[in-house]
Order: structure tokens, then C-alpha cells, then sequence
């Protein structure tokens, strides 16, 4: 059975469109396509549920507080659009609950149990915080909010809230430790494990060379 994807990537690009955060439609046509590729590699088959992870890939963004100010809003209009698309009543409570509860800030102080086509999303949106692209997500995040690239002064802190996540003082080099460097131990899939591993020592090379560059360490 073939899905039709159009009318999500289009909703999809008219919300996500002139973000420079790393937020934008590209990311979320990359977390889809690493969903696909995550579940398949752990289950040979399954067409449905690679059709609800791409569905829940290409949305999971628009509701972002980083990306509207409207939620409800937001919410209802997908509501409306998966109802036209004629998903049962199973499989929009899958993706709402995947989109609503699968960020970092929501797990911060509670662990949501996601569905299965849930955990692939959830574990392809935090490959995507990894790696190369990771790095230059995390840059043009920082740079947007004015937050220094690295200032020693400024400790490392334990999230502790969501709240605390999103308001505290924050260098981008900080960040590394403070969230990416732990999403590796979050995967819940053993393809994601793998490529979260890889993805990861990119980072951490990465972040070793420039505390070296910056403390004059030949």
C-alpha cells in the first residue's frame, strides 16, 4: 500500500519556512528519512508504521515553543489535517502523543514512554542534534539566542526542569556537555544506539580540538 506524504511536507514547510535555528523543513525531511532508515534496519517490514514515523517526523516541529507561539492553534490545525487524510483515531493519538511528548525539555523530569513508531522518531530528532550537522545546529541555535560560544566562566550546569532548560545562562560549548553529549545513553533503538554512538565521537573530537585551540595547546 503506497501513502501520500504532500499535504504534511507542505504544512510542514509553510510553518517551518525562514527558520535559521536548525529548525527548519530540512531538518525535519532529515529526521524522517533517518526514522525510515532506523526502523528498517531493525524491522524488515512494516510499511504502516514507517508511514505514521514519517508523519510524525515532518510535524513534530511545527508545535515546537521555539517555533510557535500559538500550540493550541497549531494543534488543531493538525488535528484537521490528519483527519483528511483519513487516519484512524489509533494512529492520530500515535502522532499527537509522539509530537507532544518526544522533545529533550518534555523528558527532562519524566521519562514519557513513547510508541514504537514513536521511540524512531524521538530517536532520529536526537541523531539529528548529533555529528556534523549537530555542531552547526547547535552554532546557528546559539548564535540566533545571543549566547556566547564558550565563556569558562560560565560552569556547566545538571538540567534539573524544563524550565531551568530554557532559561538559564548558556554558552553553546556548555550545551555539548549540558544536553548532546548525553543523548547517546536516551536511544531507544538498538539502530539508533549504533548511529548515536558514531555521531557522537564526532562531537567529542570536535569539542577537544577547540578547548585545545582555545587554551593554546599545540
Amino acid at each position: 500500500m503506497s501513502y501520500d506524504l504532500t499535504e504534511i511536507k507542505t504544512f510542514a514547510k509553510n510553518c517551518l519556512d525562514g527558520d535559521i535555528t536548525g529548525h527548519d523543513y530540512f531538518h525535519v525531511d532529515r529526521v524522517a528519512r533517518i526514522g525510515v532508515q532506523l526502523y528498517t534496519a531493525d524491522h524488515p517490514e512494516g510499511a504502516h508504521a514507517i508511514f505514521i514515523i514519517q508523519i510524525a517526523s515532518y510535524l513534530h516541529d511545527t508545535i515546537d515553543e521555539k517555533i510557535t507561539n500559538n500550540v493550541e492553534h497549531r494543534l488543531e490545525e493538525i488535528h484537521h489535517l490528519t483527519t483528511i487524510q483519513a487516519l484512524s483515531s489509533e494512529d492520530q493519538n500515535n502522532i499527537f502523543d509522539t509530537i507532544q511528548n518526544m522533545s529533550f525539555s518534555k523528558n527532562i523530569e519524566h521519562h514519557h514512554q513513547l510508541s514504537l513508531e514513536g521511540q524512531y522518531v524521538q530517536d532520529a530528532d536526537r541523531i539529528e542534534a548529533l555529528g556534523a550537522i549537530g555542531i552547526a545546529r547547535a552554532f546557528a541555535y546559539g548564535g540566533k539566542h545571543d549566547n556566547p560560544i564558550y565563556d569558562p566562566r560560565i560552569p556547566v550546569t545538571k538540567l534539573t526542569s524544563h524550565d531551568q532548560y530554557r532559561t538559564k545562562q548558556e554558552t553553546t560549548i556548555n550545551h555539548f556537555y549540558e544536553k548532546l553529549f548525553t543523548l547517546e545513553d536516551l536511544m531507544n533503538t538498538p539502530s539508533g544506539k549504533a548511529m548515536a554512538h558514531k555521531r557522537t565521537q564526532v562531537m567529542r573530537n570536535f569539542v577537544d580540538e577547540f578547548l585545545a585551540e582555545w587554551n593554546l595547546e599545540d
